[in-house]
């Protein structure tokens, strides 16, 4: 569709931006239609800066925008944009993992990996001047011949990055889990990220229980789930499930796919196993889910 709409922009190709990365910036004006949009997992990071009003879709949850805001969205999360007003103003860039090669940790710890825990901030009227003053150097500096320019508009992402970071809650960093769980739980978790989502019924999730993830990490199970219960209240078991279950949900609402076929790709191989993990999960059975979410 876009490249149907302004056949004047670059779509980047993935395999010759695999080294360089990919970036571009535009203004959301003329973009936002009243329609909802398709319901698909993105390629790009994106960071929108949203004057007016929508609502922002995931898999389970939906989050209503009323006024100013600045958003998030991470290429591994399925999400839309439903436009419910007119008025649409802002900005929007995307840019590939590989563009924000040069990123610190601080801010990869921040934002980019946790979009799924705060995606939305709403900001006043002093920040959207200032960020939209941050959005209108991007869209010069795409136009501009200077040699270095991609480095500059990294460091633009950067900044606003560095603004939202400043919009979080303070953390007390005495209390923060700064240890040997914390940094296992961490590895457990980009393990069990990097599986989704997925992309074609033939895949089939390699790690599905804790023993999966211990070995894959090479510590012992127990170690495993003491770290991660320390680090985040839950078991290993409960976050493992509870993804496999979020992604259950994603692919019956928003694929055509048979559920046979959806339970196969999230690694039960008898229907029946993955109906009985569905209701414990979600108190309802696929079929009747998809059909009450797709009438």
């Amino acid at each position: 569709m876009f490249a149907a709409n302004r056949p004047d922009v670059t779509i980047p190709n993935s395999i010759l931006d695999v080294h360089t990365g990919h970036f571009n910036v535009f203004k959301r004006l003329g973009y936002c239609i009243l329609n909802p949009s398709p319901y698909n997992r993105r390629d790009f990071y994106k960071i929108s800066l949203i004057i007016g009003k929508g609502i922002l879709h995931y898999p389970n949850e939906q989050i209503e925008i009323n006024g100013t805001a600045l958003i998030f969205n991470n290429p591994t999360v399925p999400y839309s944009w439903e436009t419910t007003s007119e008025f649409q103003s802002g900005y929007f860039c995307v840019f590939t993992e590989n563009f924000m090669r040069e990123r610190t940790e601080a801010s990869k710890d921040s934002i980019l990996s946790r979009l799924q825990d705060n995606p939305v901030l709403y900001i006043n009227s002093n920040q959207v001047a200032y960020i939209s003053r941050i959005f209108e150097k991007m869209m010069a500096e795409m136009d501009s011949d200077y040699a270095y320019k991609y480095d500059l508009l990294r460091n633009y992402v950067n900044l606003i990055i560095h603004e939202a970071i400043k919009m979080q809650p303070r953390v007390d960093n005495n209390a923060k889990l700064n240890n040997a769980s914390s940094r296992i739980s961490s590895l457990f978790f980009e393990l069990l990220e990097r599986q989704f989502p997925i992309y074609s019924p033939d895949h089939v999730l390699e790690l599905r229980t804790a023993n999966d993830f211990a070995e894959r990490l090479s510590i012992h199970v127990n170690h495993l789930n003491h770290a991660v219960k320390e680090v985040t209240g839950k078991t290993t078991s409960e976050h493992i499930s509870g993804r496999i279950a979020n992604e259950a949900i994603a692919l019956l609402k928003h694929t055509e796919w048979n559920i046979s076929e959806i339970g196969y790709c999230l690694g039960f191989e008898y229907p029946a196993n993955f109906n009985l993990f569905f209701k414990r999960q979600t108190m309802a059975v696929p079929k009747s889910f998809r059909e009450k979410t797709n009438p």
